[in-house]
């Protein structure tokens, strides 16, 4: 059950809306219409929170401020159990090409596993793949390890794009109380050279580590930003190359031809948005530390285990990827705010947009065959206190309903009186006013309630807590994107705007407009105007 045969040698998933549960659903959203309220149903039912909320590795989480039931998670199950999202994620997890448009497994997870551990069902390759996986990790964290050591370098520049920037950016925020002092990290993405520039400016050549992060070696915007660094790097003296300069890349020539010797590769199926296990993160094991990184990695691995082993009434990630469906194409919300409370997670948000938004935000199924429902939220979001100074006046009183996802840590790790408490209370108190509103005569003042939230609770911001929490995410796209029937480990739509710009690069320096569009050619020409 949860497969269809679409040709003799070719399976693929049941497509949500040729699901039974899906009709199902959408009469069961008729009934509850809008009249459904939280206050309510919190007052009839004084099991809600316990029935709607759970502890998963290193995380809680409460949904019971969410507009649904448990007749609706009863229903989202058995929509999962028809797409086949178990039979998915168990392809998944033992090394199966469900990257179908590229022909590749999707094995990120195979980067936190430990060593020498066989799941049931591996395919051939994987045990292979997995001493691979630990033989570069081993040399990736001792060469972090002998960064550390070396009290010539103060600085630490990290330089890629996407996946290979985000993540470990952000990692590296979140885990800044791990971070050795005495080292500063900086990370270059955008190939607007003012950011380069203002980061060089800073920086003495003979303190300076640079890693360049591409997997392939020729990505346009890393590269040219590669380049800018390394004549900077001669430019101020620097003459060791091999010695201030390494690659996270699978190109070695490539590196070489730069004239860096040490490289750290991953595989073909690590997708950048997912590659934060892998050699991309090296600048948060020079942060952190080896034995805190591993940390990390065994934090995702319980979630793993969490997402392989929990029936799916009870598995945080299908609960998570279930509620973003229902509220995509039942209830008609188009976007999810994210909103930590700590300042730490400050570039969670933008993590997660790539997460799902290049993950999901497709158009067409596996097949290649457009959907007829809608896929990808949008995603967006600032820290807690911040926000609530700037858009949450739009989540309280504004005409859009928008499922708000607030995620707060109960410890601390500053020593600061009275700043925790009021952060936390604030949190709380957030997801407190959306649900209850206030009544006043004044419309003005007048708070409808009703709205929507998630509570993501984790006991301290740790290592092993944030390896949890990123997996957790990980695994919560992959299940909507499997009731979706959309491959979301590809991303096609990256690809026009850059074939698109090596042709006008060249016509912004000759003026050439020839078989450009009016608008295309005009906007170039003012650019060139003097």
């Amino acid at each position: 059950m949860g497969f269809r045969t679409i040709s003799t040698v070719t399976t693929m998933p049941t497509r949500c809306d040729q699901t039974v549960a899906w009709p199902l659903l959408h009469a069961h959203r008729s009934r509850l219409g809008d009249a459904f309220d939280l206050r309510t149903a919190f007052a009839s039912d004084p099991h809600r929170f316990d029935a709607l909320s759970q502890q998963a590795p290193l995380c809680f989480a409460d949904l019971s401020k969410n507009l649904w039931t448990a007749e609706t998670e009863t229903l989202l199950q058995r929509l999962a159990e028809e797409c086949g999202v178990p039979q998915q994620r168990d392809a998944m997890l033992r090394g199966a090409a469900i990257n179908q448009t590229e022909q590749r497994a999707v094995l990120h997870t195979l980067l936190r596993r430990p060593r020498g551990l066989a799941l049931p069902g591996d395919l051939p390759g994987v045990a292979a793949d997995l001493e691979r996986v630990h033989d570069t990790l081993d040399a990736m964290l001792a060469y972090a390890e002998r960064v550390r050591a070396d009290a010539a370098i103060t600085d630490v520049v990290h330089i890629g794009i996407g996946g290979s920037d985000l993540g470990p950016q952000m990692a590296v925020l979140a885990l800044e109380a791990q971070r050795a002092p005495g080292r500063r990290l900086h990370f270059v993405s955008n190939v607007d050279g003012h950011e380069l520039a203002a980061v060089l400016a800073g920086l003495q050549a003979q303190h300076t580590l640079f890693l360049i992060a591409s997997k392939t070696f020729t990505t346009v915007e890393t590269m040219t930003n590669a380049r800018s660094a390394l004549a900077w790097f001669q430019a101020q003296g620097g003459q060791d190359v091999a010695r201030h300069f390494a690659a996270l890349t699978t190109n070695i020539e490539g590196a070489a031809a730069l004239g860096i010797t040490t490289t750290f590769g991953f595989w073909d199926w690590v997708g950048g948005r997912y590659s934060l296990w892998s050699a991309i993160g090296l600048p948060l094991a020079i942060a952190i530390g080896a034995a805190a990184f591993r940390e990390m990695l065994a934090g995702a691995f319980a979630m793993d285990e969490h997402f392989r082993l929990a029936p799916l009434a009870r598995n945080l990630p299908v609960r998570l990827g279930l509620l973003d469906v229902w509220y995509r194409n039942f209830m008609g919300f188009g976007s999810r705010c994210i909103a930590p409370y700590h300042a730490g997670l400050r570039r969670l948000p933008a993590y997660l947009q790539q997460l799902e938004m290049e993950s999901n935000g497709k158009r067409v199924d596996m097949a290649g065959q457009p959907v007829p429902y809608s896929t990808a939220p949008v995603l967006w979001g600032e820290p807690g206190t911040n926000g609530q100074h700037a858009f949450f006046q739009m989540l309280h009183q504004g005409t859009d309903i928008v499922p708000l996802e607030i995620m707060a840590v109960r410890r601390a790790t500053h020593a600061l009186p009275g700043h925790h408490a009021q952060l936390l209370a604030n949190a709380l108190a957030q997801a407190q006013a959306l649900m209850l509103g206030r009544t006043q005569a004044d419309g003005h003042r007048h708070f409808p309630g009703n709205r929507p939230s998630t509570f993501l609770l984790l006991d301290a911001l740790t290592p092993g807590a944030l390896g949890a929490l990123v997996a957790l995410y990980e695994h919560r796209v992959f299940v909507s994107g499997a009731v979706w029937g959309i491959n979301s480990f590809d991303q096609w739509g990256v690809e026009l705007g850059k074939v698109l710009a090596r042709d006008l690069e060249p016509r912004l320096a000759s003026g050439d407009v020839a078989g450009l569009d009016p608008s295309t050619a005009g906007l170039l020409q003012r650019m060139r105007a003097a």
